[in-house]
């Protein structure tokens, strides 16, 4: 009696992991509080305040123009897994479960916004190597850390932070932790890039279980919205864009501050100013 007993706590013990997984399934909407003018209307051009961007990302970002969004193959394009949960769409959460093992072998994610879909493998699967194909959602893996969610995305197709000229190269890697409270959903992901982030970016989104299981297609097709020649992109010489430091004139900011870096993230920043 007491080697059953003893095999039965045993059991308990080995299979908890399990039983502490949190089922995410289901459709959850995006709640927005004092991010939502990032996320909503879209950040300033020149606010790269707080970021942890290299000097090669400013550069890049300040010859960015808008108008590269009505160039027609760039209409269509979906946010990358990097930027894709900062969105406006609701996001739908199926497990895709094994006949035979009745095991979870990945989960599948689809963001109403340009439909962007994307696959977390969860049956210990190796990652590609590194000449394998580069999309916009990338290579992810998840694994169980407790009831929180763990995924590693690599094999990127070069995507964006901001949607202000905020690139990042198809180096980067992501890590993202899955927390459920409930009906909230916490999605805490660090994205580094090694060569426009000189250390982690962190960022968190917060979503609420919805009742609504409805999600409308998304079909987009492109057209000429603005007549160019041939060849022309929209782009700004570097030290030629004229708008580059209108976010620090509005808000009083110095420009410096304004340029991003690590160090602007760090309340010991201010005194710098102060000196």
């Amino acid at each position: 009696m007491k080697v059953r007993v003893l095999a039965f706590i045993a059991a308990l013990l080995v299979s908890a992991p399990a039983f502490a997984q949190a089922d995410l399934s289901g459709v959850w909407a995006p709640l927005m509080h004092e991010d939502q003018p990032e996320r909503g209307p879209g950040p300033e051009i020149g606010d790269y305040l707080g970021l942890p961007i290299t000097d090669a990302l400013r550069l890049r970002a300040e010859s960015w123009d808008a108008s590269l969004l009505t160039v027609p193959e760039h209409q269509c394009k979906p946010h990358p897994s990097t930027y894709g949960f900062r969105g406006v769409g609701n996001l739908r959460i199926t497990n895709v479960i094994d006949a035979d093992t009745q095991q979870v072998t990945k989960i599948f994610t689809h963001i109403a916004w340009q439909e962007q879909e994307r696959e977390i493998w969860m049956d210990g699967r190796p990652h590609p190597p590194e000449f394998a194909n580069h999309t916009w959602q990338g290579f992810s893996t998840g694994h169980w850390e407790g009831n929180v969610l763990v995924v590693e995305t690599d094999h990127l197709k070069p995507g964006w932070i901001r949607r202000n000229g905020l690139a990042l190269t198809d180096q980067a890697h992501m890590t993202e932790r899955f927390i459920r409270h409930g009906d909230v959903l916490t999605h805490v992901y660090m994205i580094e890039d090694p060569h426009y982030l000189s250390e982690p970016l962190i960022k968190t989104n917060g979503f609420r279980l919805t009742a609504d299981m409805t999600m409308a297609p998304y079909p987009c097709a492109s057209v000429v919205e603005v007549v160019r020649e041939d060849g022309e992109v929209p782009h700004h010489l570097p030290g030629r864009n004229p708008f580059i430091a209108s976010f620090a004139t509005k808000h009083n900011v110095p420009v410096e501050a304004a340029s991003g870096g690590a160090e602007t993230a760090l309340p010991e920043y201010i005194k710098k100013f102060k000196q």
